[in-house]
């Protein structure tokens, strides 16, 4: 008697759920109650993930980083296009959670493209690797958002500027001449008070560069003065006071 072939089951019959993986991104704390904090961008993508029938394998959050920093640099963007594989979909809540360059945008799309890789960008409406419109799309709002960028950069620049203006610290070490006072005003600049002794060695140090001494034999000369300086610090007071002038 012949063995019964057994039916398989209908189970057994459904193809595998495609992968998918997802991305968010968020600056800064601040952003978490603007529509694009971290909570609301993935319970987006979880949202389309399971409105398509994907298997979503893990969502890689970047959070505090700045969009300005290319998506294969961030931390978890690296892990993201580490796992990801032909085949597979991955999906962000928009277009500036992932890029704001470009060339990045741009050369990101054409990795995916030939490795067969889908990119969703939720609120482009769906793939941008998929088809010719959506890459379009793509493209225009990437070099939007570069040129976004560098407004704010400009900004950041006339910030910096008002700031010297007012004699108030512009971030970082100590500048050399300086010695810092209160903070001030509603934001955390702190003003800065000259030190007598390192203003009379800034003085020295241009007259000495109107002699057309190097930076190596006036930092020279200051040590000699006590003031552990660089030649870097030398063109840098050189820079600054060019600046003032």
């Amino acid at each position: 008697m012949a063995a019964r072939q057994l039916r398989p089951s209908p189970e057994s019959l459904q193809p595998a759920a495609r992968r998918a993986y997802g991305y968010c991104r968020c600056s800064t704390d601040m952003q978490a109650d603007s529509g694009i904090g971290l909570d609301e961008q993935e319970r987006k993508i979880r949202a389309r993930a399971a409105e398509m029938g994907w298997h979503l394998e893990h969502v890689y959050v970047d959070a505090g980083v700045s969009g300005g920093m290319p998506l294969g640099k961030r931390p978890e963007g690296t892990r993201l296009l580490s796992v990801v594989q032909p085949g597979e979909i991955v999906i962000s809540s928009r277009m500036d959670r992932m890029f704001r360059s470009a060339l990045d945008a741009l050369q990101t799309i054409d990795i995916f493209r030939r490795r067969k890789i889908s990119l969703w960008l939720l609120d482009l409406g769906g793939s941008c690797t998929d088809n010719g419109i959506s890459e379009l799309i793509m493209t225009v709002l990437a070099a939007v958002a570069q040129f976004e960028r560098g407004l704010i950069s400009e900004r950041i620049k006339d910030a910096k500027r008002n700031l010297r203006r007012a004699g108030k610290h512009q971030g970082g070490s100590r500048p050399f001449g300086w010695q810092f006072g209160k903070a001030n005003g509603s934001g955390r600049a702190r003003e800065l008070i000259p030190d007598p002794e390192e203003q009379a060695a800034i003085a020295d140090i241009m007259a000495l560069r109107a002699e057309g001494r190097s930076l190596m034999s006036i930092r020279d000369a200051m040590r000699v003065r006590g003031h552990r300086i660089s030649h870097q610090l030398v063109a840098n007071v050189c820079m600054r006071h060019a600046a003032a002038a």
